[in-house]
């Protein structure tokens, strides 16, 4: 079947290459996703060891269909027992796309309809369902999808503390990636708030699956292998470097320790309460320097941040002699005042509505 895999807008094209590099059959790249052919046990693994998805879907069924009766006649046909167990409550969301079936919330209701029919409880909307269908009618061709995933997947199962304005660990994985990153260098995230930067990178370095501390929808699933499941976790290795993080914030380093404390990686990363003004290489081996500096959006006004910024990239010049710097801001502008060397911007990418992008350099 077809496994559809969610990712910001800007990402996709990264995923696609972590997924290849899993081992899974890309068939298709669009904005925002990535499609896989496979069977179900692709889809547990794909949920348990791909950083950058945010969720896996799952195409269980497809067919035409030019009115809303056809519509609600097939989804009472389909065999939804085969995989869903009887009972579950389901959310049924819906899309309708240049098709003769236009509305998206009268296809919502007959699917709704032919779920009720078939045993299913239909959750409301204050409820958190057991699994929810998503109804895609694109060219009058409806397809369903199960979101296997659950909660999304940046919800790793061990961050609980997290800073204001947060960068998802699956966006945060994909701009790693982008950057060089591969687990084979130390490490430096000098704004680090909760720490998302250096701890994923010290996932990365020890080898450790992203899903690993987390439950999916797919585990109450009717087919669900438990045992097979269990043999794709990745055996851990040691790290040759750890990583590092400093925020002028005592409240952020404390968060980070205690994330990296139930990520299981305390033992290699380091956290300070450091400014930008006094930070200096945390090793002798030059690695990477990556940082999510502030950008206005939240904040209101830019102007303060031009300061941040050239002082940021002063010590950059002055104190990061071989490594390799890079920052994700949405304004040029401000990427410009550190007058690094930067190479061509990233592709832009969607942060909670904002476009960002990712500035590298060569190692200064």
């Amino acid at each position: 079947m077809d496994i559809f895999l969610i990712t910001s807008p800007g990402l996709q094209d990264l995923l696609a290459v972590e997924a290849r590099e899993k081992g899974f059959k890309v068939t298709s790249v669009i904005h925002g996703g990535v499609t896989l052919r496979g069977d179900w046990p692709a889809v547990w693994r794909a949920n348990l060891q791909l950083r950058g998805a945010a969720r896996v879907l799952a195409r269980v069924g497809e067919f035409r269909a030019l009115y809303l009766s056809q519509l609600e006649m097939n989804a009472k046909d389909f065999d939804w027992a085969e995989f869903l167990p009887h009972g579950s409550e389901i959310k049924v969301e819906a899309t309708c796309h240049k098709s003769k079936i236009y509305h998206a919330g009268a296809a919502k209701e007959r699917v709704e309809t032919a779920l009720a029919f078939k045993g299913y409880v239909i959750a409301s909307n204050d409820v958190e369902p057991d699994f929810n269908i998503r109804v895609r009618i694109d060219h009058d061709i409806v397809t369903f999808s199960l979101d296997t995933s659950g909660a999304p997947l940046h919800k790793r199962g061990h961050k609980e503390a997290v800073n204001k304005a947060p960068m998802r660990e699956t966006m945060a994985a994909m701009f790693l990636r982008d950057a060089g990153f591969n687990g084979k260098e130390p490490l430096y995230d000098p704004m680090c708030g909760s720490g998302t930067f250096p701890i994923e990178a010290a996932e990365i370095a020890r080898r450790l699956d992203p899903g690993r501390g987390r439950s999916f929808a797919f585990q109450t699933l009717e087919h669900f292998d438990p045992d097979t499941f269990e043999d794709m976790r990745s055996p851990p290795r040691d790290a040759a470097f750890n990583v590092y993080g400093s925020d002028r914030d005592q409240g952020a380093i404390t968060m980070s320790h205690a994330n990296a404390d139930r990520a299981g990686v305390a033992d290699i990363a380091s956290f300070d309460v450091k400014s930008i003004g006094d930070v200096t290489a945390p090793c002798d081996a030059p690695g990477l320097v990556i940082a999510n500096p502030p950008y206005g959006g939240r904040i209101g006004n830019k102007k303060p941040l031009f300061g941040l910024y050239a002082s940021f990239g002063e010590r950059m010049k002055s104190n990061f002699k071989g490594w390799r710097v890079a920052i994700i801001t949405s304004e040029p502008g401000l990427a410009k005042a550190t007058t690094l060397p930067f190479k061509p911007a990233g592709p832009v990418v969607d942060h909670g509505g904002t476009k960002v992008r990712l500035w590298q350099t060569d190692p200064l």
